[in-house]
């Protein structure tokens, strides 16, 4: 496997949905100088939403990044590239500051397949401002075919450089990730792929590394695999596992052991009964956080009959 692949680390935007984004300025530092030493791509250092349309409560300032702020933070730029991700709703464009001003490379947007016609002008207005871009269709296993393919249609005529694959409910197999590499490589030959996975069924690496060998370039991880819920790939398996001379493990390790080891030990994310069950039922995790939040915590039976009840809502949409 040796592509040329880009890891792209969302610990701190993604595994912020684990901690409300509580940590430290000398963490993310270390995320970053450790990141680079290891030969990742890119580190999402958060979200680029916007706090007057969002309720911020006491959120740390990974969810709402400031310029400023941020070129405090990294003083200085490695070769590792630094990306946001976006929502649709969320984000004021007029926050956005050209890219010679910012310290971020690459701007993600993240929809609904009934909004990437939102997206796609938030796409054009990043573009313009000299970012990479890149598009996130989120909850991919909840989408209709004939809805995939006119957003397609017009996907391919706007300028983004990234079109991603994403498995928000943790429901998908190698065998989907085939599939729908090979559709999206079909429709949009244009495009760069990627891939954002979560691991409710312990599938995210082998979804992942599905993807690589199909020739999506853009590879998501975490460390530890600290995410919302079940979590993501680990970044630590695809630095060990892909064939490149630039990647070295050893730095995540040490991430790990100085910082990952005892946040784990306050928040909880990975694999547990109740994220594999939502997973195994294409549901959103939102009822199995909230039945771990619980004192029915470890009531699995339970939990899998409600949700397979006739009565059970149906699913919701991904975050």
């Amino acid at each position: 496997m040796t592509q040329d692949h880009h890891i792209l680390d969302c610990t701190i935007r993604d595994g912020g949905l684990v901690n409300n984004w509580d940590f430290s300025v000398q963490m993310v530092k270390d995320m970053y100088y450790g990141l680079s030493e290891a030969g990742v791509s890119y580190m999402e250092i958060g979200y680029k939403n916007s706090a007057k349309l969002l309720k911020g409560g006491d959120s740390g300032p990974w969810r709402f990044l400031n310029e400023d702020f941020l070129k405090e933070v990294i003083s200085r730029k490695t070769e590792t590239k630094l990306s946001a991700l976006v929502d649709i709703g969320r984000v004021d464009e007029n926050d956005i500051l050209p890219r010679e001003q910012s310290q971020l490379d690459l701007i993600r947007v993240a929809c609904y397949i009934k909004d990437v016609d939102k997206a796609i002008d938030l796409i054009n207005k990043f573009h313009s401002f000299g970012y990479e871009t890149s598009i996130n269709i989120m909850a991919l296993s909840h989408v209709m075919e004939n809805d995939l393919n006119e957003a397609f249609a017009e996907i391919a005529k706007c300028p983004v450089d990234v079109v991603y694959i994403v498995d928000s409910y943790g429901s998908m197999t190698p065998q989907d990730i085939d599939y729908l590499v090979a559709k999206f490589q079909r429709q949009l030959p244009e495009k760069k792929l990627g891939v954002h996975m979560h691991n409710n069924m312990q599938m995210a690496f082998a979804n992942t590394l599905t993807g690589a060998l199909k020739g999506v370039q853009f590879l998501d991880a975490s460390v530890y695999g600290m995410g919302r819920a079940a979590g993501n790939c680990p970044t630590e398996l695809l630095v060990s596992h892909l064939k490149n001379s630039r990647y070295n493990v050893r730095p995540v390790i040490e991430l790990i052991e100085k910082h990952m080891i005892s946040m784990r030990e306050k928040w909880e994310w990975g694999y547990l009964i109740p994220y594999m069950i939502a997973g195994v039922l294409n549901e959103h995790p939102r009822s199995a956080m909230a039945l771990l939040a619980s004192d029915k915590r470890n009531q699995f039976v339970d939990f899998y009959d409600q949700l397979t009840s006739p009565e059970a809502m149906p699913a919701g949409q991904a975050d």
